[in-house]
């Protein structure tokens, strides 16, 4: 069941574990809920033997949320909570892994605090901010990003109108629709407000278009000295494919495995490689 874990006294973030806490732990960032991660991967890690604990970065989900227009806290804040909470729940090492814009939390967290962190997955991501994209890295589809545009923002205080949403803006950069309208429609409402910012900042991690990303942790990569593997989907058009190739090249030893039939959202059908893969990096 979900709870929440307190790293000072005014953050508290919201977790799930899955597993026997006397396994390894793998922690895994969300993007920016933690519902990013699917119940089916969470079990099936636990089910090979690893604790697994997903959680909400701040200002999402059961985490202490504030002000999701005016964070508070930098990049570096939400990775240092990473190292701190994964100090929380195991006196070991963790493997460490982050999806999307949780995929940003990852990397330097890993970076920042190495002694925290066993090894690394990385989702769907790519190795700069929010912004102007690095000019050997591919930016978001055009015509993706154009059809996600065109789908009408929600009355956000409604669910169904929220989830509806979320399945149009599934299909335009191709995601599963009914996926994606279900997960949606958890995470408003384990979202604690009913006010329409916060919804629409669970829902879409606007707050990452808010925050302080500085500095650029892209030429640290060669640093990174623990086991790492790349996730990505081939029909990624948010971050495409080039960006996880980059990551694979630029961290030393990393493995880069393609799911060639998925685009930013994890399938359900990919859980069993997906699975695999992480279990032969921790």
């Amino acid at each position: 069941m979900p709870s929440t874990v307190r790293l000072a006294d005014d953050l508290e973030l919201g977790v799930e574990h899955f597993g026997d806490p006397a396994d390894p732990l793998v922690l895994l960032a969300g993007a920016v809920t933690m519902l990013s991660w699917p119940d089916a991967l969470c079990a099936a890690l636990a089910r090979g033997g690893r604790h697994v604990v997903r959680y909400d970065l701040r200002d999402a989900g059961a985490s202490t949320t504030l002000n999701p227009d005016k964070p508070g806290y930098t990049l570096r804040d939400l990775a240092a909570d990473a190292a701190a909470l994964a100090r929380r729940l195991d006196h070991r090492p963790a493997h460490l892994a982050g999806i999307g814009v949780g995929g940003f939390v990852a990397q330097v967290a890993a970076l920042d605090h190495p002694e925290a962190f066993s090894a690394l997955t990385l989702v769907g991501t790519r190795p700069v901010a929010p912004g102007p994209v690095d000019a050997d890295l591919p930016d978001h589809h055009r015509s993706a990003m154009q059809n996600l545009f065109a789908v009408q923002m929600p009355d956000w205080s409604d669910r169904s109108a929220v989830t509806e949403r979320a399945a149009a803006a599934a299909i335009a950069i191709g995601n599963d629709p009914d996926a994606a309208r279900e997960t949606a429609g958890r995470i408003f409402d384990r979202t604690p407000s009913r006010e329409p910012s916060v919804q629409m900042a669970n829902q879409l991690g606007l707050v990452f278009a808010k925050l302080d990303c500085a500095p650029r942790w892209r030429e640290r990569l060669p640093d990174l000295a623990v086991p790492a593997l790349v996730v990505h989907g081939r029909r990624d058009a948010f971050f495409p494919l080039g960006n996880g190739e980059a990551l694979a090249r630029e961290i030393p030893g990393a493995r880069l495995h393609i799911l060639e039939d998925a685009a930013s959202a994890i399938p359900d059908a990919a859980t069993a490689e997906i699975v695999a893969a992480m279990l032969t990096r921790c």
